[in-house]
């Protein structure tokens, strides 16, 4: 794979798992919290893999149905996008 996409996704992934830690410390202390679109912007934008593990670490947002699909789904994007990436560097 490219050294510039496996850099690209350890960045996002990387921000994703920081923003949604704080994110989780604001909401224990009931402070100003992070959009839910943004997180979602964020998943979207390649930190899928940060926002799950971010869930399964934090227990962040685990309640949320809609979250929870929506991260899914983003995360199965990015699945198939870096498995194309990998078959495609395999011809």
């Amino acid at each position: 794979m490219k050294n510039y996409l496996m850099n690209y996704y350890l960045l996002i992934n990387f921000s994703t798992l920081i923003i949604s830690g704080i994110d989780k410390i604001k909401a224990r202390r009931t402070k100003w919290r992070i959009k839910e679109s943004t997180l979602y912007l964020l998943s979207f934008l390649g930190g899928a893999f940060g926002m799950v593990l971010s869930m399964a670490l934090f227990r962040h947002k685990t309640r949320k149905t809609n979250f929870i699909l929506i991260v899914t789904l983003a995360f199965v994007l990015h699945v198939f996008i870096l498995g194309m990436n990998v078959y495609m560097d395999l011809l």
